[in-house]
């Protein structure tokens, strides 16, 4: 159910509770069943945002993950991770539909990824840096564009 007057601002902030921790050495997989090993990811810092179709936040941040990856480009790899259950085709869809040109259509099929960092709010982004442990963690959607989270960013880059 949505509320009426429902506001459009972000409701995610920067969380360090986690920090150091070790990026889950989990397979994720595209649309055509190759697997990714997000444990394998180190050598630059990972933003790894766990997200649905069905999930409205989410929605609404991924054209600024998108334009978020295409800025960063080399420096930042942006790792976006469907919670969505049963068809990819959901997921596939989304992505042609959206035209993202700097996101790869990355599924978790049973839906772990959450469960191995301890959250089950979408959407969650972490950011890991390049030796693959915990610097941050959104919980709700976030301001991508925003200089909050682009100085937060650049703090793990440039290090």
């Amino acid at each position: 159910m949505q509320e009426s007057g429902a506001s459009n601002a972000a409701t995610g902030e920067i969380d360090t509770s986690n920090a150091g921790t070790l990026m889950p050495a989990m397979n994720v997989q595209d649309p055509d069943g190759r697997a990714l090993n997000l444990g394998a990811l180190q050598g630059k810092p990972v933003l790894l945002n766990l997200w649905a179709t069905w999930c409205a936040p989410c929605v609404k941040e991924m054209p600024l993950l998108d334009e978020l990856a295409g800025d960063y480009g080399d420096r930042l790899r942006v790792v976006t991770v469907s919670q969505d259950m049963g068809k990819v085709e959901k997921v596939t869809d989304f992505f042609r539909e959206g035209g993202y040109e700097n996101l790869e259509p990355w599924i978790d099929p049973e839906a772990q990824l959450g469960y191995a960092l301890g959250d089950t709010v979408l959407p969650t982004t972490v950011l890991y840096d390049a030796s693959g442990q915990e610097v941050w963690r959104v919980r709700g959607d976030f301001d991508w564009a925003g200089a909050e989270a682009r100085a937060a960013i650049d703090e793990v880059i440039e290090g």
